[in-house]
């Protein structure tokens, strides 16, 4: 079956994705092994091959987690191809945005000038990014933490505004790309040249999207700067890596030297660092298919086997493990 182009009603930007799996994945299988949408759905070569218009809502059945990406012996990117099947779809058709109302109505309140705070500090060049869900739902940590890091920086601002990475993940380009340009151009305009961020799908967008801004995660500024009441445990504790960070070893070497200098003794999972799995939050597919993504958070409490479970994202952190 020849794979779908521009000229079967789908964008260039599709196309080419759809072409680079097509011709490069061999379907080897090992990554439908691994992920339960492309076990449901088949290898990425044969979804490409096989995709239509009438296939509009299947990546959204996808958690965007790039651990197909991770683990391909061939370098095949078919999670990049997943997220311009959502932009496709989100470009051509209204119909998906009821199943994410709420989300988006989250990230635009996340956003709004009633929730958005900008401090700079003179001779400010650096601040300090906790995202939506950390001072959202632990807003005395939040500060905590800013207050730790300002020790460091004593001239640390902070920014409390939305990166609007559900958007990203939802296909929504244009909104995406008008507020997050909004929000780097604030910032390089008074000078911030370094954004140090706590949730790991803002560092994500942060690094991907920053241009002039240098992106950092408060965990390696806390590893390097360590102030941390030690913890004395016989009990073994594990962690789940976020996958927006899968790639980002100096963060998960930060997090772990963290948890050691504590006095915890670790014990990694199956899936860790970049082969990490998505805890069921991943591409929001909990609300398209909320059956596909408990499968995830059950298989990541399986593989802790009722040890602790450390997390250093605040949305793994809310799925319930039990």
């Amino acid at each position: 079956m020849q794979p779908a182009t521009a000229s079967t009603e789908i964008s260039q930007a599709l196309a080419e994705q759809i072409s680079l799996v097509s011709e490069n994945c061999t379907a080897c299988g090992i990554c439908v092994k691994q992920c339960g949408f492309l076990t449901e759905h088949g290898t990425p070569k044969e979804i490409s091959e096989s995709y239509c218009s009438q296939q509009k809502f299947l990546a959204f059945e996808c958690s965007l987690c790039n651990l197909c990406t991770a683990i391909c012996p061939f370098d095949v990117d078919p999670c990049r191809m997943f997220l311009e099947m959502r932009r496709e779809t989100t470009r051509t058709s209204g119909a998906i945005a009821q199943n994410y109302r709420v989300i988006r109505t989250y990230e635009k309140r996340g956003s709004s000038p009633r929730f958005s705070y900008y401090g700079f500090p003179k001779d400010c060049d650096t601040v300090f990014f906790p995202g939506c869900t950390l001072p959202g739902t632990r807003p005395d940590k939040t500060i905590k933490l800013f207050e730790h890091l300002r020790k460091g920086t004593p001239t640390l601002g902070i920014v409390l505004d939305c990166c609007t990475k559900p958007s990203h993940d939802l296909g929504d380009e244009q909104f995406f790309s008008t507020m997050f340009h909004e929000l780097r151009s604030y910032l390089l305009a008074h000078n911030i040249k370094k954004v140090i961020v706590a949730c790991p799908n803002c560092y994500k967008v942060f690094k991907r999207y920053g241009d002039k801004l240098a992106a950092t995660s408060a965990y390696e500024e806390l590893d390097r700067d360590f102030r941390i009441t030690t913890i004395h445990s016989d009990m073994p504790v594990t962690i789940h890596d976020p996958c927006a960070v899968r790639t980002e070893k100096t963060i998960h070497d930060a997090v772990r030297s963290l948890i050691v200098k504590t006095g915890l003794k670790v014990e990694e999972m199956v899936h860790t660092r970049d082969k990490t799995i998505c805890c069921g939050e991943g591409g929001a597919v909990g609300f398209f298919k909320p059956v596909l993504a408990k499968k995830w958070s059950t298989l990541r409490k399986d593989e802790a086997k009722e040890r602790p479970m450390l997390t250093y994202c605040a949305t793994a952190q809310a799925v319930p493990t039990s």
